[in-house]
């Protein structure tokens, strides 16, 4: 088991104003029915407000804490803007007290800073990247995600997204610089069963261990390897089967994650 590093957070308790609390769905839809399995339990968390659309345009702002969200594999920044407002941003990889920030298009090239990509030199690294202009971040928001900026032709620039895939962004999306901090992240063995209770997840039990009435993989003599291709409790595939179907969106992937690399 291995665990966090929290040196480079401020010692001090989350803006109150800017959390509210996190009632606990287990799973479940408005009907009662479990949509997300394995899902329950879990420690008490309250919900920190991230300003992802960065629309306070042209004031600047001051860095005043780096803190832990619990609901976020990221760490958050508390930013207090010139007119007394306070919000929490997404921290960057390199971002700490004191360091001014600015959402303008005619910002500086700086990690924390927001610009649209019209205005962001080609190569640079980004993140927290709009999908429709006004519409906020939606895309590389993860602890050490980072996009980057390929080519501009016409209306839109082509952003490489972490997964590999190339992808059609209008020029008018805003997004920030740098990398989302945290980039220890993905190093973090969890070690136990109780610690990912903890998170909130319940246990996942193997389809070959389930009766047949129960998975397509269960049943049979002794341990088998499931008598055919990967599927879920309801016979879907599970591995390699292509699962997105999205013809509105489609004509902005330039180049699909799933490309054969030559």
């Amino acid at each position: 088991m291995s665990r966090y590093d929290f040196s480079e957070l401020s010692k001090k308790r989350p803006e109150r104003i800017l959390t509210h609390a996190l009632k606990k769905h287990a799973g479940r839809n408005c009907n009662g029915r479990i949509t997300s399995r394995h899902r329950g339990g879990g420690s008490a968390k309250k919900y920190r407000i991230i300003d992802f659309k960065r629309d306070k345009r042209e004031i600047p702002a001051s860095v005043k804490a780096v803190e832990y969200d619990p609901n976020r594999s990221a760490r958050i920044a508390l930013v207090a803007y010139a007119d007394g407002e306070k919000r929490y941003i997404l921290a960057p990889v390199g971002l700490r007290v004191g360091d001014e920030l600015l959402a303008s298009a005619n910002a500086e090239i700086a990690p924390g800073n927001s610009l649209p990509l019209s205005n962001i030199p080609l190569g640079t690294s980004i993140h927290n990247i709009e999908l429709r202009p006004g519409g906020g971040g939606k895309i590389v928001r993860s602890a050490g995600a980072v996009a980057q900026l390929m080519a501009r032709d016409g209306n839109y620039a082509q952003v490489k997204l972490p997964s590999g895939e190339v992808r059609m962004v209008h020029v008018n999306c805003w997004a920030t610089i740098g990398q989302v901090g945290n980039t220890e992240h993905e190093n973090v063995e969890i070690g136990k069963a109780g610690r990912r209770r903890h998170m909130g997840w319940r246990p996942h039990v193997r389809g070959t261990a389930m009766n047949p009435i129960d998975h397509p993989h269960g049943g049979g003599e002794g341990r088998t390897a499931g008598g055919r291709n990967p599927v879920s409790p309801w016979g879907k595939p599970t591995k390699g089967a292509k699962t997105r179907k999205n013809a509105r969106t489609q004509r902005f992937i330039v180049s699909d994650r799933r490309r054969k690399k030559k």
